[in-house]
């Protein structure tokens, strides 16, 4: 199993850039970063600076969207990066959820996240495209390589996953809920006539190194109310009857609002909703031994990567923790 982290772009942005240098040097495979330009700094300009000072890790978003930018500029930033650095990056994306929303929009529909997955994976696999009456192609980026991984909860966003998507994000570490996601992923996958085992599965969530567990949850109850946002809008949707698994619907029910000027951040005052059960099955918190328990349990499920949340308090230090212990054990 590879391990990611994954960072909020926060200035000063060479901070960023030497938590990845960081990272690599401790073993993670992949740097992702969210990708919320009013909230955060722009995230590829970041990138760049991180592909520069490593030399294996795979940059990418959790997650960029179909809104904030034009489709053909997202695949070309891409496309740039995989011809200076060779090829050593991903494309995490989803409908949008604070991008969009601190700008007054919505999320996009499915049909849009469908077509701008294809257009941006054809564009940025240096292939041809047909969008807006035109055909369209990279003929500078004929060598670039890139994988577009969908991040999704609800039923119609997983078939959607399963139908075009190299890979799945899963925001969460429960590995109840990852094996309902997993299955569902899989089985629209087969139905599409794909092969189910070439889609590649990352779980990201909060994971924390350490004995405190009252602070560890504090730290990370944020992560319940973000995940929370998107299992909102799937109620809104579906209704809570089964469209997807309890444990997600029933929790939100106390919910009264989300300020996204504190999204993702520890401390959010907006998140007092989240019980602390859903702090344990979503994020991976206590010692080394427990972290190890979690991720071999996912990693029995199929799952490809673990991605960390590292917005807490103990950033270095777990870091540390997995380099040493974690990612070692792992392999």
């Amino acid at each position: 199993m590879d391990v990611g982290v994954v960072l909020q772009c926060d200035p000063p942005a060479m901070q960023t850039v030497e938590l990845a240098k960081q990272a690599e040097a401790a073993g993670f495979s992949h740097v992702w970063t969210f990708d919320s330009h009013v909230l955060w700094q722009e995230p590829f300009v970041i990138y760049s600076k991180i592909l520069a000072d490593t030399e294996r890790v795979i940059v990418g978003p959790m997650v960029t969207n179909p809104g904030t930018r034009d489709w053909t500029v997202t695949a070309s930033l891409f496309a740039t990066l995989n011809e200076m650095y060779g090829n050593r990056t991903v494309c995490g994306i989803g409908r949008g959820d604070s991008a969009v929303r601190v700008l007054g929009s919505r999320p996009t529909t499915l049909a849009e996240l469908r077509e701008c997955v294809q257009v941006i994976r054809e564009l940025g696999n240096g292939r041809e495209v047909h969008l807006r009456d035109r055909d369209l192609r990279f003929a500078w980026a004929p060598d670039s390589r890139l994988e577009v991984w969908v991040a999704a909860y609800g039923p119609k966003a997983l078939a959607l996953t399963g139908e075009v998507g190299d890979g799945y994000i899963l925001q969460l570490a429960d590995p109840d809920i990852a094996a309902w996601m997993i299955k569902a992923v899989r089985d629209a996958a087969e139905k599409a006539g794909r092969d189910p085992a070439a889609i590649k599965f990352c779980v990201a969530a909060p994971a924390y190194v350490g004995d405190d567990l009252e602070h560890q949850r504090e730290q990370t109850r944020w992560f319940g109310g973000m995940v929370g946002n998107h299992i909102a809008d799937i109620v809104e949707r579906y209704g809570s009857d089964g469209a997807v698994p309890t444990a997600l619907t029933d929790y939100i029910k106390g919910r009264k609002g989300y300020d996204y000027a504190e999204h993702g951040r520890a401390g959010n005052p907006h998140t007092d909703f989240v019980p602390d059960e859903i702090i344990d099955r979503f994020c991976v918190l206590g010692p080394v031994e427990q972290h190890l328990q979690r991720l071999n349990e996912l990693k029995e499920l199929g799952v490809d990567q673990f991605a960390v949340y590292l917005q807490h308090d103990a950033k270095e230090s777990t870091l540390r923790a997995y380099g040493e212990q974690i990612i070692p054990a792992l392999s």
